[in-house]
């Protein structure tokens, strides 16, 4: 990827590096063969942990890296250029390990070890069938018996939820809204659990979402995970964080559809020279490299006031918003340099398209986003 990099140590640069020889070696190539298939790339996230990459932003006390928000979004942004599903799947992960680190009791966090080095990976149980955008609604319900929760309900659209290790689901313990809410852990294999098949979805077929049964699952009360009612808060904040996560992935995968585009351009040639000397096509690339270099100045611009302990959460809903329309519009303008070349799937263009989209609608859409922003604006 041709990007100047301002990164805050030389440890950072490293990384970097570290990250796109794995890129180069482990991911270059793979997700045609595993698309075609649908099939989850266990054993790559599997690698990327024990490589240390799936724990940066958490605590080396814990088991994670340390690394500032900047850098470990950076590193995303490298991932999503070589195969957006490995990225998403590490973002989500990402996300998943936050209500045990941040809320979670003394014993639930002796798992974030093996958690934040892959072992274990990860689902985050929010959506429902009737409810996305307004999880406070949520019906999946959990009620005391005893010693035990005993939880059912439906979620949906949930990434891994056929392979994941530990799920965070988020139950209705009391009254309705967001103050009846709160958040439970489960293992997979407890009685009751029950994920289905993988939706049949437009991209990221490697990393189908599905949905998951709870049918009278029974948890140990120690599972409840911080306060009860206090889940709603918990998924937000972890919602913040993982915004900024897909604005990564779509920063890389506009990135690279850029860089697929301008080099295509500057082969192809028509009336005797190349199409990118035609300036239709030359400013069509300007707009696209502009469009990236924007999106990602205000994904890093979010990230900085994160690593400074300062508010992020209306900046972190501008850079998803922005830099995930920003993902869709460039990869439709790669397709078309490409023209009936970007049309099949000899070249990734038509792939990077499909993938984009669902980038608009994950962990919140880009209309509760421009919600999130605009209420900020009216209220102050």
């Amino acid at each position: 990827m041709t990007v100047d990099r301002m990164l805050p140590t030389e440890e950072a640069h490293d990384l970097l590096a570290l990250t796109q020889e794995l890129c180069d070696r482990e991911l270059t190539g793979k997700a045609d063969a595993y698309e075609a298939r649908a099939e989850f790339p266990r054993e790559v996230i599997r690698t990327l942990g024990r490589s240390g990459l799936l724990g940066l932003p958490y605590p080396e006390e814990v088991g994670g890296a340390g690394q500032p928000y900047e850098v470990y979004l950076q590193v995303l942004e490298t991932l999503a250029g070589s195969w957006l599903a490995i990225a998403e799947a590490v973002s989500v992960h990402t996300l998943a390990c936050y209500p045990v680190y941040a809320h979670g009791s003394e014993r639930q966090r002796k798992s974030l070890p093996d958690m934040l080095g892959g072992e274990l990976l990860g689902a985050y149980c929010l959506s429902e069938p009737q409810g996305g955008s307004d999880a406070a609604a949520l019906t999946t319900k959990a009620t005391r018996d005893g010693d035990e929760w005993v939880v059912s309900g439906t979620k949906a659209w949930i990434t891994h939820g056929r392979d994941a290790d530990f799920y965070n689901l988020f139950c209705r313990t009391g009254e309705a809204g967001p103050r009846g809410i709160s958040c439970l852990l489960a293992e997979a294999g407890t009685p009751g659990l029950e994920p289905q098949k993988a939706e049949k979805v437009m991209g990221l077929r490697s990393s189908a979402p599905s949905q998951i049964v709870l049918d009278d699952v029974r948890l140990p009360s120690d599972r409840l995970v911080g306060a009860e009612g206090g889940g709603f808060g918990i998924a937000m904040e972890a919602l913040d964080a993982g915004r900024l996560g897909i604005a990564a992935c779509a920063v890389g995968l506009a990135q690279a559809a850029t860089d697929y585009a301008v080099a295509y351009a500057r082969e192809r040639e028509q009336f005797g020279r190349p199409i990118a000397e035609f300036q239709g096509v030359g400013f069509m690339l300007a707009d696209m490299a502009t469009q990236v270099s924007a999106a990602r100045a205000l994904l890093l611009s979010a990230a900085r006031l994160k690593d400074a302990g300062r508010p992020f959460s209306t900046e972190a809903a501008k850079a998803k918003l922005f830099a995930t329309d920003v993902a869709m519009r460039v990869t439709t303008d790669a397709v078309q340099v490409l023209g009936g070349a970007g049309y099949v799937s000899d070249h990734p263009a038509e792939r990077w398209f499909r993938e984009a989209k669902v980038l608009q609608i994950v962990e919140g859409t880009n209309q509760i986003q421009r919600l999130v922003i605009s209420r900020a604006l009216t209220k102050g």
